[in-house]
């Protein structure tokens, strides 16, 4: 059992995060006793842990908590949520691909310009051209 400051560094959290995921309805916040401190089990730093991993795989905090509603389903649920997931970073993965090949050519054309006056990259910008 962890008391908060315990529970955020374990977590690798700050205090406020943990505070914010009971407002959010993610984690629970024990009760408090008569004197002393709440006291978070194990299975709050698991929790924690949890979201944390799926914030870095690119979960929002909403489609973490349709997870965690998941956790004692099929998996097959699971799988629809992460098909959805992957198509949407796929999606702005394609989007980055296009920004880059954009950016490129814009910086070729720059790395060739010889008028001194005239950018390329700010002409592209300029509502006119677009």
């Amino acid at each position: 059992m962890y008391v908060i400051g315990q529970l955020a560094k374990l977590a690798s959290v700050n205090v406020e995060t943990v505070r914010y995921y009971e407002r959010c309805g993610l984690i629970e916040q024990p009760q408090k006793p008569v004197k002393g401190y709440r006291r978070y089990p194990e299975t709050t730093l698991n929790r924690i842990r949890f979201i944390k991993r799926a914030q870095e795989l690119g979960f929002s905090l909403d489609e973490i908590a349709n997870l965690l509603m998941l956790e004692e389903t099929s998996c097959q649920e699971v799988q629809s949520i992460a098909n959805h997931k992957l198509a949407s970073v796929r999606a702005k993965m394609a989007d980055l691909r296009r920004l880059e090949t954009s950016l490129n050519d814009l910086l070729k054309q720059c790395a060739s310009n010889t008028e001194q006056a005239h950018c390329p990259i700010i002409t592209s910008l300029l509502p006119e051209n677009n």
